[in-house]
């Protein structure tokens, strides 16, 4: 329980300006995933995904800071064929259209990228495994400048779906209407782009916290490697049109820092490329 209180705590102050004791309580290694790029916590499971021969979505149970594998996956393909091979991120808000990300690097150098959004039926992907039959509409998301990672935040009352630049040149965080992106074939088109604002750069994920308005960057420090967070006022960042930072927290690790997410009980878990030790559980003490 005190470990508990603890996070609740951390996510309450973690942006009072003063000194920080960042500490990993736990890790394990999550096999079957490729290399791990994201966590979604959704109805109360915890959702890893990431890019194994094909793109996977795997659902486990969270007990005592244990993820216990429930036995469902989802292959992310179509009569065998591998279709969302490098998911990055899964937009899910109740009621609400459910996007994956697919951010495809077109050469060894990371200038040239495919980005595309899938509106996909959640339940029938959980129920029948494949995106057979589940697959409702694809949009290319060529307003982006590298990559793209849906992640739902609330604006001003209303629900949109944030995502956001990789690379270090001209990034940004893009918010795009859902019910007209579900419609859309680009998100060039009229109607789609609703506000953006400027980031800083490698960003690989994004996490909303909805009762504090905190949109957070999941991040590296350099190319590829060591962990960042970033946590932003979302409302001040599209007032500016620049990220407004509320605190930035580095980690000690060299790895590839993939996904974040904030469990009912205020567990922080991270996730990572890394064949082993994946997965990480986060304490943050102010």
């Amino acid at each position: 329980m005190k470990k508990v209180l603890s996070l609740v705590l951390m996510i309450q102050g973690a942006f009072a300006a003063c000194g920080q004791s960042v500490q990993i309580q736990k890790s394990m290694t999550i096999d079957s995933l490729g290399a791990g790029q994201g966590v979604n916590y959704i109805d109360g499971n915890v959702y890893l995904y990431g890019d194994r021969e094909v793109g996977i979505i795997r659902e486990y149970i969270l007990k005592d800071n244990e993820l216990q594998y429930t036995q469902k996956e989802v292959q992310l393909s179509i009569d065998s064929k591998d279709l969302i091979n490098h998911p990055t991120g899964i937009a899910y808000q109740a009621g609400k259209p459910v996007f994956i990300g697919n951010s495809i690097r077109l050469n060894p150098e990371g200038t040239q990228w495919k980005a595309v959004i899938y509106q996909v039926n959640w339940a029938g992907l959980l129920q029948s495994g494949t995106l057979q039959g589940n697959l409702i509409h694809t949009i290319e998301d060529d307003a982006c400048i590298q990559g793209t990672r849906p992640e739902y935040v609330q604006y001003e009352g209303r629900w949109y779906v944030a995502t956001a630049d990789y690379g270090n040149k001209a990034n940004e965080v893009r918010l795009y209407d859902p019910q007209a992106l579900a419609a859309a074939s680009k998100t060039s088109e009229p109607g789609i782009l609703y506000k953006k604002f400027t980031c800083s750069p490698w960003v690989q994920n994004l996490h909303f916290i909805p009762d504090k308005n905190i949109l957070v960057l999941i991040q590296n420090q350099i190319v590829g490697r060591r962990w960042r967070l970033t946590f932003l006022d979302l409302n001040q960042s599209l007032a500016q049109g620049k990220e407004r930072v509320l605190k930035v927290i580095d980690f000690d690790k060299s790895d590839e820092l993939e996904g974040f997410t904030l469990t009912r009980n205020g567990e922080v878990i991270l996730v990572t490329s890394s064949k082993q030790e994946n997965v990480h559980w986060v304490t943050f003490d102010y």
